[in-house]
């Protein structure tokens, strides 16, 4: 269960703590990378981490941002030497584009490579792709397409062809099931633990904040309240639904609410694209690879295949919600160290690990 990952460090008085924590807990720097696009001009919000030994480059899955690393980068951190860049993709969390509405595999691998350029110019330190869901399919195509040449290995999180294929006609139920505002972030925070969204607290209080951005309330938009979330893209608690989101008649038109930042319903045309092929484009990209699942039954014919030929390394953590990284972040950072020290991209800390039991 869920609540197996809370501490009494997160109790207020008894009760969970569900306020937001900020950034600098788990980053050292936060910055807006400003990229040229012919006459456009984007820029993407960046958190980054460390100055030494290889670049771990991630990539957030779909209505998520870059904070949902942000555990893990401490994690990691306490096991190897390494940096850390973890941005927000188009659409998500700060960062701005011209281009809203372009969630194309091409569009958004490009933008992978332009920030590293812009951070890094021509010649960036050694770097390991590593992305989780939408970010992992991403990933996949940056590296497929040699878009970041120093690119020395591959991690894959929860990204299947397969299941993911299957799972697009009921993501658009999913999104129609959450609710739609909230009334604060510590309610966004506490919906999304207790719904299985992401099933660790730490994760959720300084994550949530960037999926959800602070609105003016309108009289025709009311806040309204969910229909139970279908054990499609997470998993449910079935013991949580109450109405704490529900929206009461006395709130008034000038009150702020909180929604998400992005409208993923929105996006659904780039779907089949993101996932189509890319177990064979993961196969056949000639770096070390790991795949990380939260659970033995996402894995595809080819994949399984592969894997019994030693074509990549994976591990089936144990048991969580598709969020792996925010749930298991000492479990998904012992597997990457793990990974990162069998091909020597890093050298191992020496200092006592922080919760690595």
């Amino acid at each position: 269960m869920w609540e197996e990952s809370f501490d009494t460090e997160q109790e207020v008085g008894g009760k969970l703590d569900y306020s937001p924590v900020s950034w600098q807990e788990y980053f050292d720097h936060m910055e807006d990378v400003n990229v040229a696009q012919a006459d456009n001009r984007d820029v993407f919000r960046v958190y980054k981490a460390g100055s030494e030994g290889p670049l771990l480059v991630l990539l957030h899955g779909g209505g998520h941002s870059a904070l949902s690393w942000a555990v893990f980068t401490t994690a990691i951190a306490s096991r190897v030497t390494c940096r850390v860049l973890a941005m927000d993709l188009r659409g998500h969390g700060d960062t701005l584009v011209c281009q809203t509405d372009d969630f194309s595999t091409q569009t958004m691998s490009s933008d992978i490579a332009n920030v590293i350029q812009a951070c890094y110019g021509e010649t960036p330190p050694p770097i390991v792709l590593i992305g989780h869901g939408v970010g992992g399919a991403i990933a996949v195509h940056t590296a497929s397409n040699m878009l970041l040449p120093t690119t020395v290995g591959l991690v894959a999180i929860d990204v299947v062809e397969g299941s993911a294929m299957e799972a697009l006609h009921s993501i658009q139920n999913f999104l129609k099931g959450r609710p739609k505002s909230f009334k604060s972030v510590d309610h966004a925070i506490e919906w999304s633990v207790k719904s299985g969204q992401i099933r660790n607290l730490e994760s959720a209080r300084v994550s949530m904040v960037g999926q959800i951005k602070r609105c003016e309330v309108d009289e025709a938009d009311p806040l309204e309240q969910a229909s139970p979330v279908p054990d499609v893209v997470v998993e449910r608690n079935e013991e949580f639904y109450d109405q704490t989101y529900v929206n009461e008649k006395e709130h008034a038109a000038s009150e702020s609410v909180y929604k998400w930042r992005i409208d993923l319903s929105k996006s659904e045309k780039y779907w089949d694209g993101w996932f189509r092929g890319t177990s064979n484009l993961f196969l056949a990209c000639n770096l070390p690879k790991l795949l990380l699942l939260a659970g033995i039954d996402r894995l595809d014919r080819d994949l399984t295949i592969g894997q019994m030929q030693g074509k990549f390394m994976m591990q089936v953590l144990p048991p969580c919600g598709h969020a792996v990284q925010e749930d298991k972040p000492e479990k998904v950072a012992d597997a990457v160290a793990s990974f990162l020290l069998r091909h020597k991209f890093a050298e191992s800390r020496k200092e006592d690990r922080r919760g690595s039991e």
